[in-house]
Order: C-alpha cells, then structure tokens, then sequence
C-alpha cells in the first residue's frame, strides 16, 4: 500500500477487486467515457492481464480506508499513447475513475489527481512529466486535472476519441 499526500491511500488492485472495479465501471458518469462496463470474469481477467505485464499498474484508490476509485498508472512508453505526442522515456500516465458515486464533483478527483502526480514525480527523479488524456467533451475530468495542475497541452486523435493532452510537471507550484 502507498500513502500519498492528502489522506489517499492507493494500492495495488486484486483479481478480488474485480466485482467492485465491475460496478464502478457500470456506473453511467464511468461508462460514458471509459466504455469498460465488462463482466466480473472480463475485470479480473484485466487486473490478472494487468499485473504479469509490464505496461501498467491497476490500482484501488481509498480515502479515510474506503475504496473509492479504479487508477491506472503506466509508462507512456509501453502505451500507444507514445506515438501521439513527442513522449519522454520516463513519462508517467495516469487513468483516474472515481467509481463511488457519493463522491463524484466534491473536489476528490483532482485532490487525487495532484497526490498522484506529486507522488509519481517525487518518487522517479527522471521523471519530467506525468500525462493523461480525458476525452475533450469530459469536462468534469478536464477541469479537475486542471485543477490538479495539469496543463493542457493541444487535442489528440485517438481512435476512440478525441483527447486533450494534459501534462503536470515538476515547475508546478502546490
């Protein structure tokens, strides 16, 4: 388990955690924009999928020891994300899912968001910049990694979308 700033704690997501990760998915403010509203077999398949590899790390995100989110961090350079902007070798990414509804639009997301990203660029000193890249049309998510610091950085073409890139680096004040 890792202990970040702001009361978070984050650990590692378990083929047990699946029937949560399930239900968040399922959730309507998730599924619009992740469209992963898979089965419990499918989510632990992932999370199994997940951890023997080496492109990202699935995790639980918790607050006051209640699990309230999905996070995916990953190197950009194992993700198709690395053909979409000049990435850096050690560019971190991170996918934040506030799963527990009771929880959406009270500040949490980008609380998160600046723990996270604070956590990643404390921790790796080659680290330059941590990214993401929310649908354009995702407000609510753009406007919390705003918040968190993160500056948007121009419009992607992804396949399934069209994202903004989003970038905090180390220069930015807390």
């Amino acid at each position: 388990m890792l202990h970040l700033d702001s009361g978070f704690d984050l650990r590692p997501a378990r083929a047990e955690d699946a029937a949560k990760i399930a239900w968040w998915m399922a959730q309507p403010h998730i599924r619009q924009w992740w469209h992963q509203d898979w089965s419990v077999e499918r989510w632990a398949q992932e999370l199994s999928e997940q951890t023997a590899g080496e492109h990202s790390i699935p995790c639980v995100a918790a607050v006051d020891a209640e699990d309230f989110g999905y996070v995916e961090l990953y190197r950009v350079r194992h993700d198709r994300l690395a053909e979409y902007y000049p990435s850096d070798e050690n560019d971190w990414g991170v996918h934040v899912a506030i799963g527990d509804v009771t929880r959406v639009g009270r500040g949490l997301g980008r609380r998160l968001l600046r723990a996270l990203s604070d956590a990643l660029l404390g921790s790796d000193p080659d680290c330059r910049r941590v990214v993401a890249e929310p649908d354009i049309d995702n407000t609510q998510s753009v406007r919390a990694f705003a918040a968190a610091g993160f500056v948007g950085q121009g419009e992607l073409q992804l396949p399934e979308k069209t994202a903004l890139l989003m970038v905090r680096t180390r220069t930015v004040e807390a």
